[in-house]
């Protein structure tokens, strides 16, 4: 939802009424992720994608049937469909989208959710997709602190806000069965967890015209980017405008505060491209003892080397020297600063969802693994 969201609450504060298609689930190579969402707004107008094409018209209709009838649905789409060839996904993937209709009375908490994406703030909006007909429909919104609406029960409230709230501070999107009355092991009830979490972290430490381009591709990806160096007369907002900030700092100390102020999470990439000892070393020292999605350094082969030796040295253990990228990036035979930002890029990404780095024309099985079931 977040994609569409500032066209949902435009039309939500003038007190229309919406509708929305969401995905909830996927199998196999389903184009777009749970989470993605489609508008059709009061006048008709379609805003966002479910699937990337393959099954837009069909939940246009749908949601046109919802908003008129007031009645949510969930449907499926894809290869198992009797009608596959006319709605399916060509590519061979399956996707269940519910279907709703938004507006100031079915979501009154809208408003709020909204005003804690603007600020960065966690939320999460749970919602009833499947189950008894005095449940289906009905929401939660959970934040780090509080929550807002109900799903039928307090039991069911309470132990659904403490599962949503672990999958929050994970940033994961994805479904929850729960008993008609918060009972774990039930499945009367299938719940849609929407995460609105921060943005995960990009820090790139060395402020050289590598990290330049780190930080674009950063940005692009949908990190909060961050370019930190001691040294002021390099580390300026004019020579990295695409970071969202230029932090002037010893890079292991800045690197420790922000784990001690709790900024520093799972989620974090942590590009190390200053290769000078004097400030790599010490800043790996904090680096690899952190649980985060990402540590690259980089250097040649013999600067790699030479700083294994200088990080054992410093007591550092072969299981922390594992988490360890480096060489930096994947092997694309880059050359430029933009180049090489697209292979620590690739490499990234490829560890975020179990890409091998291969070419796909000579590869089998499915293309997106994580979303097999």
């Amino acid at each position: 939802m977040r994609d569409v969201l500032d066209d949902l609450v435009g039309w939500w504060q003038a007190g229309e009424t919406v509708g929305m298609g969401t995905v909830v689930a996927t199998w196999r190579s389903a184009p777009r992720p749970a989470g993605a969402s489609m508008l059709v707004g009061p006048d008709g107008t379609a805003v966002g994608s479910v699937s990337g094409g393959c099954v837009e018209g069909a939940v246009y209709e749908e949601a046109k049937d919802v908003v008129a009838s007031g009645a949510p649905t969930l449907e499926r789409y894809g290869v198992s469909d009797d009608d596959a060839f006319a709605v399916g996904l060509t590519c061979g993937g399956i996707l269940d989208v519910y279907v709703e209709s938004i507006s100031r009375e079915s979501f009154p908490e809208l408003g709020d959710v909204a005003e804690s994406v603007g600020r960065h703030e966690p939320v999460a909006v749970v919602t009833v997709v499947k189950g008894a007909d005095d449940r289906l429909g009905n929401r939660l919104v959970v934040w780090n602190d509080r929550t807002s609406g109900t799903l039928g029960s307090q039991r069911l409230d309470d132990a659904v806000a403490a599962d949503t709230r672990g999958m929050l501070a994970a940033g994961r999107t994805a479904t929850l069965n729960f008993g008609h009355d918060g009972e774990r092991r039930g499945d009367d009830l299938t719940l849609f967890v929407s995460s609105f979490a921060p943005p995960a972290r990009m820090v790139v430490f060395g402020a050289i015209d590598f990290a330049a381009a780190v930080a674009r591709v950063g940005a692009f990806l949908g990190y909060r980017v961050t370019v930190c160096d001691a040294r002021p007369v390099f580390a300026t907002a004019r020579r990295f405008p695409d970071a969202h900030e230029v932090v002037v700092e010893w890079p292991h100390s800045y690197l420790q505060t922000e784990v001690d102020a709790g900024r520093i999470d799972e989620r974090t990439v942590l590009c190390v491209l200053t290769h000078d000892p004097k400030f790599d070393v010490p800043l790996l020292e904090v680096a690899l003892d952190l649980d985060v999605a990402y540590v690259g350094a980089m250097g040649s082969r013999r600067t790699h080397d030479e700083r294994l030796d200088r990080l054992r040295e410093a007591g550092l253990t072969d299981v922390q020297l594992a988490k360890l990228s480096s060489p930096i990036g994947l092997d694309l035979g880059a050359r430029t600063p933009e180049e090489t930002a697209i292979s620590i890029a690739a490499e990234i990404i490829a560890g975020r969802w179990g890409g091998s780095g291969e070419r796909l024309t000579g590869a089998d099985g499915p293309i997106h693994a994580s979303a097999e079931r």
